[in-house]
């Protein structure tokens, strides 16, 4: 496997993490740069994580989860996308009494970063097979696939709050609905529903 499909690779596994964090962009009032970096170090982290998992424990491993692991990661993105249309449309009664103390996605929440960073890589399982199978040198493309997601995502919390910063609770409702499709997307293409 050349750099060139490599480069590919990684931009591919990384767009689950690029579209959630344009998601965690989109609820921002003002960029938070610490809350993208730490963001983007879970999903390239975990993105370069899981094929290490893969490689290391072969066919094995995926014959116990590779049967579940569209169904984990449905669950994983509906449960955090059902959170932000909640907080979406239950914030206006909240308002006048939290009013000034800033939104949620400006916090960092590491038990929500590591749901998603594992929702988002559970496919990299995958192709973490598939490197011991063509016997691809592991450690220069999972520190690819890490750094090109890293990138990924924390431009995708800067997009994300250029167009959220304007248009606040349609951008909250907005990014729920993305994170429980994306999470639907994952589901119908491994149940054969949906051609890739």
């Amino acid at each position: 496997m050349g750099l060139a499909e490599l480069v590919l690779l990684a931009v591919g596994l990384s767009m689950d993490a690029f579209a959630v964090s344009i998601c965690k962009g989109l609820g921002m009032k003002k960029i938070n740069f610490k809350v993208a970096v730490v963001l983007g170090l879970f999903f390239g982290g975990f993105q370069a994580g899981m094929p290490v998992i893969g490689w290391a424990l072969g066919s094995q491993f995926m014959g116990i989860i590779g049967p579940i692991d569209h169904w984990i990661a449905f669950i994983l993105l509906a449960f955090i996308g059902g959170k932000m249309l909640w907080e979406a449309f239950t914030e206006d009664e909240d308002e006048d009494e939290d009013e000034g103390d800033g939104k949620d996605a400006e916090k960092i929440n590491l038990g929500e970063y590591l749901i998603l960073a594992i929702a988002t890589s559970i496919d990299a399982l995958a192709v973490g097979i598939s490197f011991a199978a063509l016997s691809v040198d592991i450690v220069p493309a999972v520190s690819l696939i890490g750094v090109i997601t890293f990138i990924f995502s924390v431009a995708g919390v800067a997009i994300g709050h250029t167009f959220g910063a304007r248009y606040e609770k349609p951008a909250t409702i907005v990014g729920g609905v993305v994170l429980i499709l994306i999470g639907l997307k994952i589901l119908l293409e491994h149940l054969g529903i949906l051609a890739i």
